[in-house]
């Protein structure tokens, strides 16, 4: 199953679950143009989906070729993203699974650690109740 990430600088997270099989321009323009500003430099990896979903949506684009070892290309680079894979797949690991079903709400509850964003009971009761703003960027 491929779980599309989006992180800035700052550490704010959407994650959607996109489908099984690859990434496909469609299915980003399903899930990223209603949460990116067009002014905004979108870097991804050499994957040919982004580079077609950004030109489709007017958006500046550069891609990192990690095949070739480049990590970094002056300010740009995906480490945010592959830290919070490797966060994620880690944190995944003792449910011995995941039910494609249930993928989501392992996502929000994810998105909830990963930021600290429970401070308070109430917040936890929210959050467990389903009330908490999940793609909500904060």
């Amino acid at each position: 199953v491929c779980i599309l990430v989006a992180r800035d600088r700052t550490g704010q997270t959407l994650d959607f679950v996109t489908g099984k099989g690859a990434l496909t321009k469609a299915q980003l323009h399903a899930c990223l143009p209603h949460f990116i500003d067009k002014d905004i430099l979108l870097v991804t990896d050499g994957h040919a989906a982004y580079r077609a979903f950004a030109k489709e949506a007017g958006i500046s684009h550069q891609a990192v070729n990690l095949r070739a070892g480049i990590r970094v290309q002056g300010a740009a680079h995906v480490q945010n993203v592959n830290a919070y894979h490797s966060r994620l797949r880690a944190w995944l690991r003792p449910f011995h699974g995941v039910a494609t079903r249930y993928l989501p709400n392992y996502l929000g509850w994810r998105w909830i650690l990963d930021a600290k964003r429970i401070c308070s009971p109430e917040t936890l009761l929210k959050a467990t109740l389903g009330a908490f703003p999940h793609l909500t960027v904060t």
